[in-house]
């Protein structure tokens, strides 16, 4: 299993992002978390074989309709989760 956090930048807040990304992370058997951050981006982990984490990490890059992604900075994590959840804004 594969562990990845990820910090998205651009418009990604106020456009339905963490909401888009439970689901899509839900369909395809990713766990992990996502949440708002006070700086206006969206922070997420995701677990997954390299295939899960791929199509997470391009999805991730386009985001909703409504939503403009100027930068995702992924970096290796670790981490036990189960189910994908959303969490509070840090």
């Amino acid at each position: 299993m594969e562990v990845r956090r990820l910090v998205i930048r651009g418009v990604v807040q106020g456009v339905g992002f963490r909401y888009s990304m439970a689901a899509q992370a839900r369909l395809l058997g990713v766990a992990g978390w996502v949440r708002n951050r006070r700086d206006g981006s969206v922070e997420a982990m995701i677990a997954g074989d390299a295939t899960q984490i791929g199509e997470m990490l391009a999805w991730s890059r386009i985001g909703p309709a409504g939503a403009a992604v100027d930068e995702v900075n992924a970096e290796h994590a670790s981490g036990n989760f189960s189910g994908f959840d959303l969490l509070p804004t840090a």
